[in-house]
């Protein structure tokens, strides 16, 4: 592995500049949005299936704490912003205080914790990058089901069923890809550099 490499960016681009970090947090930001349209709703939950929760765990763990927060923290403020960028092209701060609000402030906190996982060498083996996208799941749905019961103003079980228990199988799929992903960048990686 990339001993002197801190994160995936590190291990690409060991001397990047501003401009090139600029770019590559707005790069997160893209991404970030476009797996964010792979969304579907269920009948019985007003809380789309998304690509948001695989987005942000890569890019937090390629990119690490600073910039992985702030490539996630840019995907929210372009959608407030007025920009088509959460699921289903949604846009506004009625998104962002609405029942979904939740998800995307745990995105940005689940961007940082995974970020600083991978500055830690979690995200090289799965066995350590699978649990460090877990603590990345765990966070965004924590905010998002706690933000869920406010805004709906139900109690934990209604919240839990509305806004965890219909997701675990999409989301138990979505973290084992971002938990192999991760190392097998870093061995592509390390394979391209002759390590």
């Amino acid at each position: 592995m990339s001993a002197s490499a801190v994160t995936l960016r590190t291990a690409v681009l060991p001397r990047a500049s501003v401009v090139t970090d600029t770019l590559l947090v707005a790069g997160g930001a893209v991404f970030i949005a476009l797996v964010a349209q792979l969304a579907f709703y269920l009948p019985f939950t007003p809380v789309p299936v998304t690509g948001l929760t695989f987005g942000v765990l890569v890019t937090g763990a390629a990119m690490g704490l600073i910039r992985g927060l702030l490539a996630t923290l840019l995907y929210v403020l372009l959608g407030v912003a007025g920009l088509p960028v959460y699921a289903d092209a949604s846009y506004g701060i009625d998104v962002l205080i609405g029942v979904t609000g939740g998800y995307l402030v745990g995105s940005v906190l689940a961007a940082a914790l995974t970020g600083y996982l991978a500055e830690k060498a979690w995200d090289r083996k799965v066995v350590s990058a699978v649990p460090a996208m877990l603590l990345g799941e765990l966070v965004i749905f924590t905010v998002g089901v706690g933000w869920l019961m406010v805004v709906l103003d139900v109690d934990l079980g209604e919240g839990l069923a509305l806004g965890l228990v219909p997701f675990i199988l999409g989301e138990v799929v979505k973290l084992v890809a971002a938990g192999l992903l991760l190392p097998g960048a870093w061995k592509l990686v390390d394979r391209v550099k002759g390590n």
